[in-house]
């Protein structure tokens, strides 16, 4: 399961639709996020939400438990993105 789903249905089962379907989108994800950082942006949403479940989510979120996975970054970094990202931070 992409990690960005797993957020999803960890959101929506904490009540928290709105974060579930940006999630879902890939708004919070290492990757696919529009945001520089997107697992800052994440915690502060559920900051805001402040639910005890939302607090909780947003402790495992600092765990790394919603983090992208190898196999995420290994597509991202075949990608024309990530291709382009290693050529500028290799560049001379």
């Amino acid at each position: 399961m992409h990690t960005k789903d797993l957020l999803a249905g960890e959101l929506r089962a904490a009540g928290l639709a709105d974060m579930a379907d940006k999630a879902a989108n890939g708004h919070y994800h290492d990757y696919l996020s529009p945001l520089d950082f997107p697992e800052l942006q994440l915690a502060a949403d559920l900051e805001a939400a402040g639910t005890p479940e939302a607090m909780a989510l947003r402790e495992r979120a600092f765990d790394g438990d919603f983090d992208a996975s190898i196999e995420e970054s290994e597509e991202w970094a075949k990608s024309p993105e990530g291709q382009f990202a290693m050529q500028s931070l290799f560049r001379r």
